[in-house]
């Protein structure tokens, strides 16, 4: 890239001279390689600054002055946008050329890095420490496992509870027909109570009746023993 330097060698005017002293200076100062462009010793020169100067950069009456600086085909400014630059240590950006290391001007560039790259750390650092705010804590992370762990356990207080139920009901089952056996027996006990009864009471009816017919014989015995007494004496 080469820095052009558009100056008027003749020009009358003290203070333009003096303009172009300083810009020259300056960038010899600062070894930057420029060229210089005399507009007063060349129509080409004069028509060409005077064309590429920007219409928001010409002065008034539209025809602007030297010094004006180009880089390349790219308008850096005039003496007083040159001068401002000077005074804030920006000379090589205002020409568009890297600042050497070392320099004040890299100095700033490294100090506005520094701040630029602080910032965005600790605007990333801001944000992991939202990041690692906002996680799930690892109880809340392993919470489903235990929802799991607790569903089973109840599953299986469940199914125990389930087997102990079975349990009673077996034996209430056992009891129940512990308890029919206890009744059927019960009942076959006076059936066979009453059978016994009823054998009793038919043997005392045979016996009434045999003791009836020994009466009724010995009675009709009797009666003969008095007929044929009575038949002996009447004779």
């Amino acid at each position: 890239m080469v820095i052009k330097v558009f100056l008027a060698s003749s020009s009358g005017s003290t203070a333009i001279k003096k303009k172009q002293q300083d810009v020259v200076g300056f960038l010899e100062a600062l070894k930057v390689d420029y060229t210089q462009l005399d507009i007063a010793c060349s129509e080409d020169n004069r028509m060409w600054m005077r064309q590429n100067v920007p219409e928001e950069k010409k002065p008034t009456n539209g025809i602007p002055l030297p010094p004006q600086i180009f880089n390349e085909e790219s308008y850096c400014g005039d003496y007083e946008t040159f001068f401002d630059a000077k005074e804030d240590n920006a000379v090589y950006s205002f020409l568009g050329l890297p600042p050497p290391p070392g320099s004040k001007e890299a100095q700033q560039a490294d100090m506005a890095n520094i701040v630029e790259n602080g910032t965005h750390t600790e605007e990333a650092n801001a944000e992991e420490n939202v990041d690692e705010s906002t996680e799930v804590p690892e109880e809340e992370r392993n919470g489903d496992a235990h929802g799991e762990e607790e569903q089973e356990q109840a599953a299986d207080e469940v199914e125990g509870e389930g087997g102990e139920e079975e349990e009673v009901e077996e034996e209430a089952d056992t009891a129940e027909g512990e308890a029919t056996e206890g009744e059927t027996a019960g009942d076959e006990a006076p059936a066979e109570e009453e059978e016994e009864e009823q054998e009793e009471e038919e043997e005392a009816v045979e016996e009434t009746v045999e003791e009836t017919d020994e009466v009724t014989e010995d009675t009709e015995a009797h009666a003969e023993e008095e007929e044929e007494q009575e038949e002996a004496a009447a004779e």
